[in-house]
């Protein structure tokens, strides 16, 4: 009986289709049973490399590609494209076995062959060959091929080698890139080759190679195990981990480690992957980051990858204030507006000219940041950050209200999320019992100074301690840490992604134009950079539009969506922002009038299946969609007036407000995929990239 295994990378290209082909696609998928019993709809392809590649016909237009083994029924579906493009990338490929891990390899000869002729015509003279410490014996073993020991002994710098990411067999490239960071051919063996060598390995055995895949090939029988298999292919590509990623993910470190990178790099999937391998291992782990909508996304997405219900009992996915609480008793949570009424109480009762803000924001970012407890440690604590300059006498009617104002807290038994995390902090010192072998952080640039006490306090330090994800360009509150203040010392264990893997280059430059010229700070105060950070994936450049009232704007966002449907797009699949919960609502009452299901993720409640997902931009952070639509984007919307402090009240807070307006921004618009339609009414906002648009 023919199978028909489904290549994890086929998936990528299917969400990329419009419905309609989706449709086709899966028909001929449904049909290939019968098919590939008869032989009808495999066709034989002229002038190519490897003769076991056949074609799939879907329609007079696009085509499949299938490896078609020479003995055996198994078959394995790689790539659906049109009649022209489908042809071009099979031309030069070869499908061969790795020796090392049995599974196969999909290698463009053409590719290597260039490579080697051009390292030939052009040899280094008197240059150490980069593998030269590298045996034979050690380079097979790693399951380096003829072919790449060949084109490896020849290189002299691992630029040479770079500059061939994601076009040479997987493996074997993530292999010699270990080699030549200095990993010893064991390590590379361990975090790199990562299996149990199988007992024989035929090379021409492609049916066995594709059987010890399942990672990576999942085999279809019958249509309810292919349907469920596409039900959610979006969904599938969030969690897939990219070879270059892999390091990251399975590397043990001796102490803490941090993987930083623009938006869409896989910081998120390498903490899966990282949660997923050390909770194999049998460790306590805590993925954490900040907000409840991203924890839940989190979890939903360590579902998908892990379906061992004792792997997933050992993760517990929380935000670090649901760690906080799970320390602290009984409490009163003081609201926002309640908190303000007590420091105007306070400043009344002081006669003080100072603003419930400034003292608001002079407690958390320079008391609680630094864990001050003293009134001598605040009158000489630096206040990095802090614009308005306090003279002595000044900052002592500051403490002084501040401790009125913790007075206060206490006597009302009220709590706010940073207090909690500093009682928190206190009972997980005292008991010693940390709760956690493992903590992995994700969006760490938006953690407050005492969320990340709470974080160094459950878990004991030492290996695989704590691994820290985060892109301070994607900052969007006002949490600004040097994790070296908060006893975290990364020095040395920190990667950077260059590879955005999940928006188009044109969406990607776009967005990271809005941030040109911008001063931001990295998680240890040096300066971050996108330089570098690119995406090999094309597509149409974002859509801006301009209304000259809401209502235009919100109907031509209605438009927008609607064509998005029409081509195939799930509503699921597509995001809609926006920067205040008013704009948000009105979004989705203007969907829903137009007979589009639409539901609002709030802190408690994620869309259903089926409606377009609609919420904050500060929501918006860590979620993914094909297609997104940003809407709001005016002058008199984005900086929000309410979230920017004046310039006269303190110069250097205001232009960290801007800031952290742009950045948002920007992490709306890095949620798309595919599209993306950002809109205004009125004049725009001062962030646009209008004159690149």
């Amino acid at each position: 009986m023919p199978k028909l295994g489904i290549h994890q990378d086929f998936l990528q290209d299917l969400i990329r289709l419009e419905r309609p082909i989706q449709s086709k696609v899966l028909e001929a998928i449904k049909k290939f049973e019968q098919n590939a019993h008869t032989g009808a709809h495999l066709e034989k392809l002229q002038d190519i490399r490897d003769q076991r590649f056949k074609s799939i016909r879907i329609d007079r237009k696009y085509r499949g590609i299938v490896l078609v083994p020479e003995q055996g029924d198994h078959f394995t579906l790689l790539k659906v494209d049109t009649h022209d493009e489908a042809y071009g990338w099979v031309r030069n490929r070869r499908a061969t076995v790795n020796m090392a891990t049995g599974h196969i390899e999909i290698r463009d000869d053409a590719i290597i062959d260039t490579a080697i002729e051009t390292l030939t015509q052009d040899p280094v003279v008197a240059v150490r060959p980069l593998f030269e410490h590298v045996s034979n014996a050690d380079m097979a073993r790693l399951g380096i091929d003829d072919q790449m020991l060949r084109f490896a002994r020849m290189l002299t710098d691992v630029a040479m080698l770079e500059a061939l990411d994601g076009k040479l067999p997987q493996v074997q490239f993530d292999v010699l890139f270990g080699l030549a960071a200095g990993m010893s051919p064991e390590d590379v063996w361990n975090d790199v080759v990562g299996v149990a060598v199988p007992e024989r390995i035929d090379p021409n055995d492609l049916v066995a190679a594709a059987g010890r895949m399942p990672h990576k090939v999942a085999l279809v029988e019958g249509p309810e195990e292919l349907m469920a298999l596409f039900d959610k292919p979006f969904a599938r590509w969030r969690v897939y981990l990219h070879p270059l990623q892999r390091e990251s993910a399975y590397q043990s470190f001796s102490g803490p480690a941090q993987v930083v990178g623009g938006p869409g790099t896989g910081k998120t999937v390498v903490a899966l992957h990282r949660a997923r391998n050390l909770a194999r291992k049998g460790g306590r782990v805590l993925l954490t980051t900040f907000t409840a909508t991203l924890a839940r996304s989190l979890a939903e997405s360590l579902r998908l990858l892990e379906t061992d219900d004792e792997v997933l009992s050992r993760i517990d996915v929380l935000t670090v204030d649901q760690v906080a609480r799970r320390q602290v008793g009984t409490f009163a949570l003081l609201r926002d507006e309640e908190e303000k009424e007590l420091w105007r109480r306070v400043i009344r009762r002081r006669a003080l000219d100072l603003t419930d803000r400034f003292l608001a924001e002079e407690w958390r970012q320079v008391v609680l940041a630094q864990g001050i407890t003293l009134s001598d440690d605040y009158l000489g604590a630096k206040r990095v950050g802090r614009g308005r300059r306090l003279g002595s006498l000044q900052r002592a009617q500051v403490w002084r209200a501040i401790a009125e104002f913790e007075q206060d807290l206490a006597e009302g038994n009220f709590r706010t999320f940073e207090t909690v995390c500093v009682e928190a902090t206190r009972v997980l010192k005292e008991s010693r019992d940390e709760p956690y072998d493992h903590v992995i952080v994700d969006e760490a640039q938006d953690l407050h100074p005492v969320r990340w006490r709470v974080i160094r306090a459950a878990v004991a330090s030492g290996v695989d301690d704590l691994f820290i994800a985060g892109d301070t360009h994607q900052r969007i509150y006002d949490n600004r840490v040097s994790l070296s203040s908060v006893g975290v010392q990364v020095a040395g264990r920190s990667t950077r992604l260059k590879i955005n893997y999940r928006t188009t280059e044109e969406i990607l430059a776009w967005s990271c134009a809005m941030l040109a010229g911008e001063k931001i700070d990295d998680l240890d105060g040096s300066r971050a950079s996108l330089t570098g950070c690119r995406s090999e994936v094309h597509g149409a450049r974002p859509e801006l539009h301009g209304a000259a009232t809401r209502n235009a704007e919100l109907a031509r966002m209605v438009e927008v969506v609607r064509t998005w449907l029409d081509v195939g797009v799930l509503p699921d699949e597509i995001g809609i922002a926006a920067r205040s919960e008013t704009m948000g609502q009105a979004a989705v009452e203007a969907l829903k009038r137009a007979d589009i299901e639409a539901g609002y993720l709030s802190r408690d409640k994620d869309g259903a299946d089926g409606q377009v997902r609609v919420t904050t931009m500060h929501r918006m952070k860590g979620l993914e969609f094909r297609c997104v639509a940003v809407i709001g984007v005016g002058a008199n919307q984005l900086p929000a007036p309410n979230a920017i402090t004046p310039r006269e009240e303190d110069a250097t807070t205001h232009a960290n407000d801007l800031q952290r307006e742009r950045c948002l921004l920007f992490v709306a618009c890095t949620r798309a995929r595919e599209r993306l339609h950002v809109s205004w009414h009125g004049e725009p906002s001062p962030f646009l990239n209008l004159a690149n648009g």
